[in-house]
């Protein structure tokens, strides 16, 4: 039986994750250096990575290990992500839990845990608001990469640019991935690919390629004139001409710094109501018993 964290509908407070409380540690400086990882947690990944390819299990590396591929910044990470579909997660939790790993259902909108010697594998189906979903598409467009001596794949560019845009948290924050991915790419992405996987919720893609400007005035072009024209546009009549009945949209972006907004003033949980909705949704063979 899978060992279940203590989960509600809002956020749950798990170490390393973007939903997480802060940890106090220090952040250290972005490089291109490679880290050392220690030796068993390197085994961990190798071992977890391996087993997952000889049972042809679909999914992609995510998280540090892939920004690394796409950027060149190597980042301390006490963690492995790997990003698989709602259906598929399950099936890689018993296949690992009866190789002898402790796993763990943390929440099931989005997150599982594999646990061995202190040092833990991320099992991630969605960001944990419910905004965005992973789905086979992502897995299908996932580039070939080689991750601690394993042959795998890691998520395309525009997969990790989009899985980091609601990482907008007070004590994390994702929005310098972003613009890291952009130059690190020298802007080689499918934007229309980006701009169907932010959706409606387009005007955070604009929030983060801003920021890119601010960062980069000098390489604004690797962002293509027509996808600013387009989002300036709609940003433009967004302003402009709002819509009256157009609900708040806080929680998405942190639904303990805008608490206050939802619990005291009254306006709309749209971060319940996205989550609500995702656990409706789950079929179930993708709910792990």
């Amino acid at each position: 039986m899978l060992v279940r964290a203590k989960a509600t509908l809002s956020s749950t407070a798990i170490e390393g994750n973007p939903m997480s409380e802060p940890n106090h540690t220090l952040v250290s400086e972005t490089s291109s250096a490679p880290l050392r990882i220690p030796p068993q947690q390197q085994i961990l990944f190798r071992e977890i990575l391996s087993l997952l390819e000889s049972r042809h299990i679909s999914y992609a590396v995510a998280g540090a290990f892939a920004l690394q591929a796409h950027t060149g910044i190597h980042r301390d990470t006490k963690d492995l992500d790997l990003f698989l579909t709602a259906d598929v997660a399950p099936v890689a939790l018993k296949i690992l839990q009866e190789e002898g790993f402790h796993c763990e259902v943390c929440d099931p909108v989005w997150l599982f845990k594999v646990h061995r010697d202190g040092f833990f594998v991320d099992l991630i189906t969605a960001m944990s608001n419910a905004a965005i979903i992973v789905d086979d598409s992502w897995i299908q467009r996932a580039k070939p990469a080689v991750v601690h001596d394993v042959e795998t794949r890691v998520l395309a560019a525009e997969e990790l640019l989009a899985s980091k845009l609601f990482v907008t948290r007070r004590e994390r924050f994702d929005g310098v991935d972003i613009a890291h991915i952009v130059y690190g790419t020298r802007g080689k992405i499918d934007w229309q690919r980006v701009l169907v996987l932010a959706g409606d919720h387009w005007e955070i893609l604009f929030w983060a390629l801003i920021l890119f400007r601010y960062a980069y005035p000098a390489q604004t072009q690797l962002v293509p004139r027509e996808l600013w024209d387009g989002l300036i546009r709609k940003f433009e009549a967004a302003v402009f001409r709002p819509d009256p009945d157009a609900k708040f949209r806080g929680s998405l972006i942190d639904d303990k710094m805008f608490a206050i907004d939802v619990n005291e003033w009254g306006f709309d949980n749209l971060m319940r109501d996205y989550r609500e909705r995702r656990l409706r949704n789950l079929s179930p063979a993708s709910k792990p018993s």
